[in-house]
């Protein structure tokens, strides 16, 4: 319950500090020509990127999981490889590659356009945003029917037939789900829009905020972004309502059998290593070009600092987000009830609202009931905390599905206590979900960026904020040290996906 108010009290306070402003002032935020400017914009790119994200995934996710594509395990764990590089770090990637100062320049002699605007920002959040759609794609694939697509080519139809009136129709909740995923990242996002120039809702709110108006001039954009994410969720909901995929039967398991790709194994091969190279060969190799030809000695006090700031506050919000996890997903699992239930959904309340709406609401809380707590590292850490909540009840909660919990039932028969009982019977069995739980949230608020740049307080100095700094003014070598770092710390997260599917096989 406590978890619950402490999400939607910021949410909530920022939703009466609008309704509570001059209504005129609110009416000339909200229905002004430059927000139906930045409503299309934000639309605009979060359908293109979808789009973008699905027709390159697609292919992807079937090649890696239903053909006899050469070397089709390692492509699927290295197509997921990009969520090792933060979207601030691949527009930096992109705009340092090209143009007349560019890396492409220095190794070629040849200056590429550099990307900026809304052909930039596509093509940084398709590249991040692709192995969330792959993964969605790769689990429909592992669970759907293979039946149906026996029994359609037993009746005469072709191969494309077959793929799109039984196998997409099965893949369709995948879609949705990943659809979702990769619009919410989209109206959320603020490093790649703002470093590409592209005025959505998540840029024009942090210039509104730092513009003379602060918190009052942004509310109205906050709830905007906030509106236009309910808007995907229940859209995804309505959508799915009439997705009907289950069998008369109980089915038969079947032995899969892959589909030989003969003439088209070049071309497979060539199109996932055009994927690796755009996705994660150019964003490296850019990052580490820079950091090679930059002198890290001047800059090395300001690294170390970033590096410990990051450090402290990521730790610090990984305990804390496992500790709070812990009797949200105890209790959802081993006492189901609406209400238990309902305060686990509100848990992913705040990973679903975008990071600068939920860092604007913080700041008039804080502000408004408790000033002293102004851009503190206490207020840094509950946001980056709450923010992150989710990704911690998720291992936890998978790893009391696995915990019987006949055992803790034969603990407390022999008079062991509850609290014994948890600490000597319980907690060893999900003590993997919250290792999980601590490198998910420590990893994600080491690339965090919105949330940073509205609530740190002064002086304080993250790799990411640096990142942007030194990007946003066309620093790109100043910011290679700290890319570089970041991009080493990040791709542990790849590494914890690899050992979650080692041990789950």
């Amino acid at each position: 319950m406590v978890c619950a108010v402490a999400v939607l009290l910021p949410l909530g306070y920022l939703v009466v500090r609008s309704l509570g402003a001059d209504a005129g002032e609110v009416g000339r935020v909200i229905f002004r020509r430059q927000s139906l400017t930045q409503l299309t914009n934000t639309l605009l790119l979060c359908v293109a990127v979808v789009g973008v994200t699905t027709l390159t995934a697609l292919p992807a996710a079937w090649l890696t999981s239903r053909t006899d594509l050469p070397m089709k395990r390692v492509f699927a764990l290295a197509l997921v490889m990009p969520l090792a590089i933060p979207g601030y770090l691949m527009a930096y990637a992109l705009l340092s590659l090209g143009g007349d100062y560019g890396s492409a320049f220095h190794l070629t002699g040849v200056s590429i356009p550099r990307l900026n605007g809304f052909t930039g920002s596509l093509v940084a959040l398709s590249i991040y945003n692709f192995p969330y759609m792959l993964l969605n794609l790769r689990s429909g694939l592992a669970s759907y029917d293979t039946s149906l697509e026996e029994v359609a080519r037993s009746l005469g139809h072709r191969p494309a037939r077959v793929f799109f009136s039984v196998v997409m129709p099965q893949l369709w909740p995948s879609i949705l789900a990943g659809g979702l995923l990769v619009s919410l990242h989209v109206v959320s996002d603020f490093g790649v829009v703002s470093l590409m120039r592209y005025e959505t809702f998540s840029y024009a709110l942090y210039q509104a905020y730092q513009g003379a108006h602060g918190t009052r001039g942004a509310a109205p954009i906050a709830l905007l972004m906030m509106a236009l994410a309910g808007v995907f969720i229940v859209a995804e909901l309505l959508l799915l309502r009439r997705v009907i995929l289950t069998r008369a039967g109980a089915g038969q398991a079947r032995v899969r059998r892959p589909l030989r790709l003969r003439a088209w194994k070049m071309p497979s091969m060539l199109f996932v290593g055009l994927l690796l190279l755009i996705g994660l060969a150019v964003p490296i190799f850019t990052i580490m070009y820079g950091a090679w030809g930059t002198a890290l000695g001047s800059q090395w006090r300001s690294v170390r600092t970033a590096v410990l700031d990051s450090l402290s506050v990521s730790a610090a919000a990984a305990v804390a987000a496992t500790l709070l996890a812990l009797p949200i997903a105890y209790m959802a699992r081993r006492y189901p009830s609406r209400l238990s239930l309902s305060l686990e959904r509100l848990g992913f309340l705040g990973y679903a609202t975008p990071p600068l709406a939920f860092a604007l609401g913080l700041l008039v809380v804080t502000l408004g009931v408790v000033p002293g707590l102004y851009q503190t590292t206490f207020v840094l850490i509950y946001a980056y905390s709450l923010h992150f909540l989710a990704e911690a009840v998720g291992p936890i909660r998978a790893g009391l599905f696995s915990a019987n919990p006949k055992l803790e039932e034969a603990s407390r028969a022999l008079g062991v206590g509850p609290v014994s009982t948890f600490l000597r019977v319980t907690l060893p069995l999900i003590r993997p979900g919250m290792i999980v739980s601590l490198s998910l949230v420590f990893l994600s608020v080491m690339k965090e960026l919105p949330l940073t740049m509205l609530l740190a307080p002064p002086g304080f100095e993250t790799l990411s904020m640096n990142i942007w700094q030194y990007t946003e003014e066309a620093m790109y070598a100043s910011a290679a040290p700290y890319a570089l770092v970041v991009l080493g710390v990040s791709a542990m997260f790849v590494g914890v996906l690899v050992f979650n599917e080692r041990g789950a096989a």
